[in-house]
């Protein structure tokens, strides 16, 4: 855990770092977000994020490689070195798209090249967990899912990316959460606690933490694509990698065991639920609409809290804690299995769904004087 936690703090620190200089590079540059009929923010905010996030994630990694712990396992390695490959590739196709706006073609073309490299390279989906039964997948179907699986995330995360810290603070709970439990699933299984699920979580966390500062509202800068599609890069990975190295017969039910046979199918959707849902709507939305489902809106989860009365700050602590809620709820659950655990879930839930229905009704009654 000592090796996980300095990979933390150097992804940390890092990405605060280096956000300073890509901001000033940025400025000078000329890539810098102008305000649209779509977006929240006021005046123009400088990119390149993406770039800072690509620097914590490279040292996070170059740092792990050389740690007693996490560098002696060959597969760790070469499955860092792969995905930070993948990351820079599909980072130079985001800062590119920020500075010069690409035809949704090009860009989706990016996207599946940096999944291919991560493919390349043996980082793909091997199994899937069910309740009941383990899915071995055969090379074509790997191959398949880890492309789409990957392409998926990089563009859930991309649409949730639009309020000030939102996506990165949402990124940052997820991660954490996902590395909880890998850790934990590794310790209790007595399993290599080093895998590569591990390392890219807690240094997605790490960079998150890092870069929030300067996007936390009132933004300073922001990610951009080049780090929105970066994040659900590695967030897409972790999920992948964890079926390379870890024995699915390993995780088979084991009456009152730590953890379950089919949390590794479930958690993966409750880190990243509300970036799908959102992608899944805007999906619905635009095509009823008789529009391609890329053409940009102002109707995703986070325009819709605006609009029923939550403010930008408000907005994003309501997304900070539906995700907590359903990542962690998730990984409490299944690691302790006990009935207060489920209480006390459902109870947060409870406050999450009055937070985010009534908390706006109630403010604007106060301001309009109803009902005192």
């Amino acid at each position: 855990m000592r090796e996980y936690s300095l990979v933390l703090l150097t992804a940390f620190a890092t990405t605060y770092l280096l956000a300073g200089l890509c901001r000033r590079l940025a400025l000078r540059t000329g890539a810098v977000a102008q305000v649209r009929d779509r977006d929240v923010h006021a005046v123009p905010i400088p990119y390149f994020g993406g770039i800072a996030m690509l620097g914590g994630t490279a040292a996070a990694f170059l740092l792990a490689a050389q740690l007693p712990f996490l560098g002696r396992l060959a597969v760790v390695r070469n499955d860092a070195a792969a995905i930070l490959l993948a990351g820079a590739v599909i980072c130079v196709v985001g800062v590119l798209d920020d500075m010069y706006d690409l035809p949704a073609r090009v860009k989706a073309a990016g996207q599946v090249l940096a999944a291919g490299i991560v493919v390349l390279y043996g980082v793909r989906m091997f199994w899937i967990a069910l309740p009941n039964r383990i899915i071995v997948l055969d090379t074509a179907s790997s191959i398949l899912i880890t492309v789409i699986f990957i392409f998926l995330c990089v563009n859930a995360i991309n649409f949730v990316d639009g309020l000030d810290g939102l996506a990165s603070g949402v990124v940052a709970i997820g991660a954490l959460a996902f590395f909880s439990y890998t850790y934990l699933l590794a310790h209790e299984q007595d399993l290599v606690l080093a895998t590569t699920a591990s390392l890219v979580t807690v240094t997605v966390g790490g960079v998150c933490l890092g870069f929030l500062p300067h996007n936390f509202f009132p933004a300073r800068m922001f990610m951009g694509d080049s780090g929105a599609m970066l994040l659900g890069l590695l967030m897409a990975a972790s999920t992948i990698s964890l079926t390379g190295q870890v024995d699915p017969a390993a995780l088979s039910a084991r009456g009152g065991g730590l953890l379950p046979s089919y949390l590794p199918i479930i958690l993966p959707f409750a880190i990243m639920a509300l970036p799908f849902l959102d992608l899944v709507l805007a999906y619905a939305r635009r095509t009823r609409a008789g529009t391609w489902w890329f053409v940009a809106d102002k109707n995703h989860l986070h325009h819709r809290l605006l609009q029923r009365g939550h403010s930008q700050v408000r907005a994003c602590l309501l997304m900070y804690l539906w995700t907590g809620l359903l990542s962690f709820g998730v990984v409490a659950v299944g690691v302790i299995q006990s009935w207060w655990v489920v209480a006390l879930v459902l109870a947060v839930a409870a406050l999450a769904v009055w937070l985010t229905w009534m908390g706006p009704r109630r403010r604007m009654r106060a301001a309009t004087g109803d009902g005192a």
